[in-house]
């Protein structure tokens, strides 16, 4: 299980995250929603060692892992995937899924991991020797996935997958992410898209001004009233 108990973060002196407190459940899919600037990202880069708390705790499994380095939090299996993509422009799509490898020395599951990337984004074998800033943006999503996939993750943390994205793209990234719970990673998707999100998630938090301020069955946040009101209607 990942934790977030009673996390608080500071930008100078911007309160961003407030007495934050999350659990994703090995297997689940839960997604964070909120407006721009509700401390989503912060949520995300908090767990990933982007972002260090002042108070609170982050643990994986029991442990405590808020004062450790990203590469550190990387090999114990969570993987995060930013908001923008940030695919490695000038690098091919396979040197970038070699990035995502780059903590890893198991060169057999390394391989076998390749395929099972390719197997989701049949696309990226296309164009596996392509320049990644000529891809398109859905590619360029589907490759800072799969690059995310490559460090054989147990969490994934997704920041906003659907930014900028054309709706049938978007309805393919998602259902990918579907494809990747099924086959065994737990998934914390960050996403601005509140139908979505609620959607393909179990379980959702909504953060409102860097706290929590609902938490529950994500078909049953879909179904309420104030949900509805504030995230849903338009």
């Amino acid at each position: 299980m990942l934790e977030l108990l009673n996390v608080d973060i500071f930008y100078g002196a911007i309160h961003a995250l407030k007495n934050v407190s999350i659990k994703i459940e090995e297997g689940e899919v839960v997604t964070l929603i909120g407006a721009n600037g509700a401390g989503k990202s912060t949520t995300l880069k908090a767990i990933s060692g982007m972002e260090k708390p002042k108070n609170g705790q982050i643990k994986l499994n029991g442990k405590e892992i808020g004062s450790l380095t990203p590469p550190d939090i990387v090999k114990l299996g969570i993987s995060h995937i930013p908001e923008g993509r940030r695919v490695f422009s000038k690098m091919s799509v396979m040197e970038n899924l070699e990035m995502g490898a780059f903590t890893r020395t198991d060169k057999a599951k390394i391989n076998k991991d390749y395929d099972k990337v390719f197997n989701l984004f049949p696309k990226l074998f296309e164009r596996k020797e392509q320049m990644a800033g000529t891809l398109s943006g859905g590619e360029q999503q589907m490759l800072a996935i799969g690059r995310g996939l490559m460090a054989n993750p147990k969490y994934l943390l997704l920041d906003e997958p659907s930014m900028g994205l054309a709706p049938i793209i978007v309805k393919e990234i998602f259902s990918i992410i579907k494809d990747i719970n099924k086959i065994g990673t737990t998934v914390l998707l960050v996403e601005q898209n509140a139908n979505l999100a609620l959607n393909v998630a179990d379980r959702a938090y909504i953060i409102r001004n860097g706290e929590i301020e609902m938490e529950g069955n994500a078909r049953e946040l879909l179904k309420d009233e104030r949900v509805k009101k504030a995230y849903l209607e338009g």
